[in-house]
């Protein structure tokens, strides 16, 4: 197999862990398997860059003379706000020469900034999706996963969804063993499925401002085996069902059904990643009732059967 050359790009303000995290993951590949990868990192004139945590990185070399890498990797952070023009000219004008193109959090901006995602799906940090759809019409932002894989070019969420597209593109270009040699190394996941949402049911929806529907949310959370239909959460909240779905929709963002929905899927999620607890026990706790309904609601959601998505998480409870 031919090493690859992954090429860095590092900016004043930088996320730091947008460009450590990913780089830990190859790194460690190539020292479980050597001469798989050649990890390099650039700035635009070869100088150190200071990050947005304030901790200064130094590159290998300048973007102007590095070669064209098999995959380059393009990071986020507060330096992708009001990017160098140089950066995005160099990004449009290499961009499409390489095999493989990454962007991590924000870096999907700067990306979409070169003319690179047009016509594509991606994804980027959740707090920015409405920025990269509006100001890129022509990319189609999905804000839902962890990350997005468009042919050659991949986008990922937030911060540490970075390294779980990484550990994915390592079990891609070289096997399952290595990726998990890696990824137990690091004490992280293997992998997380890529259509796995960004986050918690409780980040996804807005906080109501009313304290009876605040109360709602929180004993949703608490209860998820419980009598979670609309009448018997607005008799809870003391409005009539109407009422209270027309205003638990104006104030969080989401139906009281699909609210209910994800908090029992997180719930069951979190059982099979950090407990032994049966499919059956779990699908009942979880407020799903049955096996089947809960295996429904994880294929649709997640794309993966709960035994599947379990097998990825704890891999020593299915052996």
């Amino acid at each position: 197999m031919a090493q690859r050359t992954l090429l860095f790009v590092l900016f004043d303000g930088v996320q730091s862990l947008d460009v450590t995290g990913p780089l830990e993951v190859f790194a460690g590949a190539e020292k479980h398997t050597p001469g798989t990868y050649r990890v390099r990192t650039a700035s635009l004139d070869g100088g150190p860059v200071r990050t947005s945590s304030g901790l200064t990185l130094v590159p290998d070399e300048a973007l102007t003379t590095a070669p064209d890498p098999h995959t380059l990797l393009v990071p986020g952070g507060q330096g992708t706000r009001l990017p160098d023009p140089r950066l995005i000219a160099w990004l449009r004008a290499r961009g499409p020469r390489v095999p493989r193109l990454v962007s991590v959090c924000t870096g999907a901006i700067l990306i979409a900034a070169a003319g690179l995602l047009d016509g594509r799906r991606a994804t980027t940090h959740w707090a920015y999706c409405d920025k990269l759809a509006r100001d890129h019409p022509a990319v189609a932002v999905d804000p839902e996963p962890i990350y997005v894989r468009d042919g050659h070019v991949a986008t990922s969420a937030g911060v540490t969804s970075g390294i779980d597209l990484a550990l994915a593109l390592v079990e891609e270009d070289l096997d399952r063993d290595v990726a998990l040699a890696v990824a137990r190394h690091l004490v992280v996941f293997l992998r997380r499925p890529g259509n796995q949402a960004q986050f918690s049911a409780q980040l996804a929806a807005q906080t109501a401002q009313r304290a009876p529907l605040r109360e709602v949310q929180r004993w949703i959370t608490e209860h998820p085996a419980g009598d979670l239909t609309v009448e018997s959460l607005a008799a809870r909240a003391r409005l009539s069902p109407r009422h209270f779905a027309r205003a638990f929709r104006e104030e969080t963002g989401m139906t009281p059904g699909r609210y209910v929905d994800r908090v029992r899927l997180e719930h069951a999620r979190r059982l099979l990643e950090d407990t032994a607890d049966g499919i059956e026990e779990i699908a009942r706790t979880s407020g799903y009732g049955t096996p089947e309904a809960m295996r429904r609601a994880f294929v649709k959601t997640l794309g993966t059967a709960p035994a599947e998505y379990r097998r990825r998480f704890r891999p020593a409870l299915t052996r």
